[in-house]
């Protein structure tokens, strides 16, 4: 029998913000089925709806035609509904099987019964083919694994409806061929599947079919065999944008070195050397776990030195802590813009006026007016989707979430002369991956350096003008924009 997730005429409104207007379209089993559209077409606020954590102004959710109203989200997963979010809801003090059974906890006797929670679990693990035991607390797991260990308590649920929201991002490619595997393992088990993600690649992989949303509305459900990426950007975006990389208005010329990296070695890369210039983007590309972050953390005195020689501007740099760098004019916008890059619960303008506090004061007291002006120039700047300055972090989309982390770093009050993005577009939609290539194309005809690194290789090697490849804690090479292919990038990163 086919099973049939439908939403009808869903409507949520937020201050400021129609966030989804008049939705209608039917999912059903024995399929997967991609949502798609840009950061802020309403993707999320729609797996909330349909979770039970929003509730529609208007519209109906329903479940093989029963209409679904939830009073919370475990409401939600008890009537068959899971969705695992890109931010990661785990206990991190608790242990693998205890997070995966929650709420759920054999028992015998009135107490939990661990040899058969131990057991479960191993039989979860072993079938997800990971290299963790059940008794592991999860804070000690990396978050590719924390990730998995959500998907294992969705999967365990036996759920009817399972949703993914960008489930990728933090999986190397051998998990993501593991989590293919058990997408198509519940498809051929009649679950309705969902799949959010910007990755055309994965969308074409895995999808049969796929909706589009833009600015909240319901554009286009196509069979994913029938239309091809072109289609589907004009779709999200409304217009044809053409070649993104060609169409780049680049920095074409370099000033002189602003940062020697000499014999650079961390407890977790060694030896490594390389020289920045003045208005350069150099791009850092390598597998994961090739050292790429470890090498920026170091740099950015967020990671040990044990050895080496760096010179900034010609003077010794020696960054024992972030002020070091900051202080200097360095800035590092992080690979997780959630946990390291942003202060979630506080406004745009708490977040973009974050380092030049002390700028913006006169004696103990903040200059309202000043603050406020610094905010509004960023929004400006990168043009920040947002109805007001107060609005909280957490409630952007996250492309716009990325623009504030550039507008606190690049503001007048900033001295900032290195620019050190790591993965800027992951989870990010194609239009605004665009408008952020060309913000760092911007930045450095500005004269800014910038350090760019991304685990997709077709967008390090069209964006950056030199690409420094890491391959196990070391540079294997540095390869010029005009003369770097994937399979030379590749090769590299790949040399044993």
């Amino acid at each position: 029998m086919v099973q049939s997730l439908e939403f009808k005429g869903i409507s949520k409104l937020f201050p400021g913000v129609k966030a989804l207007d008049d939705v209608s379209f039917k999912a059903e089993s024995g399929k997967v089925l991609a949502l798609l559209g840009e950061n802020g077409a309403g993707k999320s606020t729609l797996l909330k709806v349909m979770s039970g954590d929003m509730k529609p102004n208007s519209g109906q959710v329903l479940l093989n035609g029963n209409e679904m109203n939830f009073s919370s989200p475990n409401d939600a997963i008890v009537k068959g509904i899971s969705v695992i979010y890109q931010e990661r809801q785990m206990m991190q003090m608790m242990s693998v099987m205890e997070n995966v059974f929650a709420g759920d906890l054999p028992s015998k006797g009135g107490i939990v019964d661990k040899a058969k929670l131990r057991a479960d679990t191993q039989e979860l693990i072993e079938k997800f083919g990971l290299p963790i035991f059940p008794e592991m607390p999860v804070i000690f797991l990396s978050v590719a694994y924390q990730q998995m260990v959500e998907i294992m308590k969705a999967y365990r649920r036996n759920s009817t409806v399972i949703a993914f929201d960008e489930p990728t991002a933090p999986l190397t490619d051998s998990e993501i061929t593991i989590l293919f595997n058990l997408i198509r393992q519940l498809k051929e088990e009649g679950k309705i599947v969902i799949y959010v993600s910007h990755r055309m690649k994965e969308i074409f992989e895995i999808t049969d079919e796929i909706v589009v949303l833009k600015d909240g509305k319901f554009v286009a459900h196509m069979v994913t065999a029938e239309t091809d990426e072109g289609e589907l950007i004009k779709a999200m975006v409304g217009r044809d944008i053409g070649d993104t990389y060609a169409n780049l208005s680049r920095n074409d010329k370099h000033g002189d070195v602003l940062l020697e990296v000499k014999g650079l070695t961390t407890p977790a890369v060694r030896d490594v050397s390389f020289s920045l210039r003045k208005g350069e983007v150099l791009g850092f590309a390598g597998l994961v776990g090739s050292g790429r972050t470890e090498v920026v953390r170091a740099i950015f005195g967020a990671d040990p030195i044990i050895s080496g020689e760096l010179t900034l501007d010609g003077e010794p740099y020696m960054p024992l802590i972030p002020r070091d760098a900051i202080t200097k004019g360095i800035a590092l916008c992080p690979e997780d813009r959630k946990e390291q890059g942003l202060v979630l619960y506080r406004s745009i303008e708490d977040n973009v006026t974050m380092p030049v506090l002390e700028k913006l004061k006169r004696f103990i007291f903040l200059l309202a007016k000043k603050c406020e002006s610094v905010t509004i120039g960023a929004i400006k700047k990168y043009d920040i989707k947002t109805p007001t300055i107060d609005k909280m972090v957490i409630e952007l989309s996250g492309g716009n979430q990325q623009k504030v982390i550039l507008g606190r770093w690049t503001t007048d009050l900033v001295n900032t002369k290195i620019l050190i993005l790591d993965e800027p577009t992951k989870g990010i939609d194609v239009k605004t991956k665009a408008e952020i290539y060309q913000m760092v194309c911007d930045l450095a005809k500005q004269g800014l350096a910038v350090i760019f690194i991304s685990s997709e290789l077709t967008e390090v090697i069209n964006v950056a003008d030199n690409i420094a490849v890491m391959n196990g804690g070391t540079i294997a090479g540095i390869v010029k924009r005009e003369e770097a292919t994937e399979e030379s990038v590749l090769k590299l990163a790949m040399l044993h």
